[in-house]
């Protein structure tokens, strides 16, 4: 089970009430929180609120939520929390190939994500590519367009076309794209039938031509 939270999303203590009184072991949630960026100079005090926030003793994956000033300093504060065990796991989140090159200079962890807009529309192949030489994978917000507004992308024709030649739904085949495309989409659903439908994506497959199709639906635009 997996929670993305972030301090500015003001989801932290909710989700923290909601994992405590689960009775789920925490080893089988996995906890995802952010940085803000007036947090930066004093990260080290902040990964700590986060923690009461969430009410856990560690913290699987915590992002920088920005590039911005005093990132550097920043990210040695989450290396520090994951050396002595309050966060298992760092990385960042809508930073781009000179800012995660900059973090890297003075990086001795490696971030294993960096969670960005995308989506066939914003598609980042090139940066996807750049960080596989660090053994760095894109992990997308927004995967299945913007919130409120995934309406443009369930109904654009080529993935509608897609999705009726298998049976399945706009979503799937949004999310079905992401995992072949070797991304890390996690979409967000309070629904319980939507949960369902987004987790069956694993019995069927998109075909060589169906990707391509949906790569020449880039169009450089976010959300």
């Amino acid at each position: 089970m997996c929670f993305d939270t972030a301090r500015i999303y003001g989801n932290e203590i909710g989700v923290g009430r909601g994992v405590s009184r689960s009775g789920i072991p925490r080893e089988d949630i996995f906890i995802t929180t952010k940085l803000w960026t007036d947090d930066f100079g004093q990260a080290a005090r902040a990964i700590d609120t986060g923690l009461e926030r969430l009410d856990v003793d560690y913290i699987d994956l915590l992002l920088l939520h920005h590039a911005a000033p005093d990132d550097e300093d920043a990210y040695r504060a989450m290396e520090d929390a994951v050396a002595d065990g309050r966060v298992r796991s760092i990385g960042l989140s809508n930073f781009y190939e000179q800012d995660f090159a900059r973090v890297m200079s003075i990086a001795t962890i490696t971030p294993p994500v960096v969670q960005n807009e995308t989506h066939p529309y914003h598609q980042g192949r090139g940066f996807s590519q750049y960080l596989s030489q660090f053994g760095a994978r894109l992990e997308s917000w927004y995967p299945l367009g913007g919130r409120g507004n995934n309406r443009v992308l369930f109904e654009d024709p080529t993935i509608v076309d897609i999705a009726g030649s298998h049976g399945r739904t706009p979503a799937q085949i949004l999310l079905r794209w992401h995992l072949q495309a070797g991304n890390i989409a996690i979409p967000g659903s309070s629904d319980s039938d939507h949960i369902r439908e987004n987790i069956a994506i694993f019995d069927f497959a998109l075909d060589e031509h169906e990707m391509r199709r949906l790569e020449r639906s880039q169009r450089f635009s976010t959300y």
